[in-house]
């Protein structure tokens, strides 16, 4: 039986308090010398992304123990797959910014309920500044003890868009695509659930992650929080993103908007993406 709103907005009172607590600890590692250890020639992790994944798996399991559970650090066992509803954790997405001390860094949460991103929270423990958002029951930005209405823009001109774009994985192919939009206007930002989350709150109104390293705890809960706020994500062709497979990853990246002229912007990107393979 799905969950009605009552309920998911019971659940994210809950990871109000729990995602701040992850953030107490990572921020208690920040103030410290980051010891870094590589899973892969690009992929980083420190002391803290696994403390605070110890903290948050331990914290799911035990509030919620009938549902499935991925983690960026933990062992995916494809338990999860035989559940209709599974937690996607990052217990800390930006760990390169972590690394270089800019601040742009998060704990993200997100909730699949059979196959679609249901409910998410993002935080940047640096800012105190948490996003919290499922569709149909609310989409907000708390700032400290301040809260506002997440809202994406109404521009509907591609070439007014203001793209977002990574700090650490800027991609060529990128700069192609917004040259063939007319995009002038970028803006850098770390993390991807704060990059989304930009567009949520109506300061960027796109995001483009062609490649296929983004994880399922990428981009979980910057989708529940951006679709409750009225944008979209897809995957760079513009078909739904893939959360019940045994794969973690991505394949066809990311493409994440305020939701006007997405379709058109599908187009160009794969344009792009067909002279690139000639």
């Amino acid at each position: 039986m799905a969950l009605t709103n009552n309920e998911k907005n019971d659940i994210l009172d809950w990871l109000t308090q729990t995602i701040r607590e992850a953030g107490a600890i990572v921020l208690k590692y920040y103030a410290q010398t980051a010891e870094v250890e590589w899973k892969t020639p690009t992929e980083p992790v420190t002391a803290a992304d696994k403390a605070s994944n110890e903290f948050l798996v331990e914290k799911l399991r035990k509030e919620f123990p009938d549902y499935g559970l991925l983690a960026e650090e933990s062992r995916d066992d494809h338990s999860r797959l035989e559940k209709e509803l599974i937690w996607m954790v990052d217990p800390m997405d930006g760990t390169k910014e972590f690394i270089s001390r800019n601040g742009e860094f998060s704990v993200m949460i997100g909730l699949v309920e059979q196959g679609r991103p249901v409910l998410g929270a993002v935080y940047q423990p640096t800012e105190d500044r948490l996003y919290l958002g499922a569709k149909g029951v609310k989409a907000e930005l708390w700032q400290a003890t301040e809260a506002r209405e997440l809202r994406v823009s109404e521009r509907d001109e591609v070439a007014s868009f203001r793209l977002v774009v990574s700090r650490s994985h800027l991609e060529p192919v990128v700069d192609d695509i917004r040259e063939r939009l007319g995009i002038g206007e970028i803006r850098q930002s770390g993390s991807v659930g704060l990059k989304c989350g930009l567009i949520a709150r109506d300061e960027c109104d796109l995001y483009i992650h062609p490649s296929h390293h983004t994880k399922l705890w990428d981009s979980c809960a910057p989708q529940a929080i951006l679709e409750a706020a009225g944008g979209t994500m897809t995957d760079i062709y513009g078909k739904p993103l893939e959360y019940t497979g045994e794969s973690v990853q991505n394949l066809s990246g990311m493409l994440a908007s305020n939701g006007h002229q997405h379709e058109q912007i599908v187009e160009t990107i794969e344009e792009v993406m067909r002279m690139q393979t000639v």
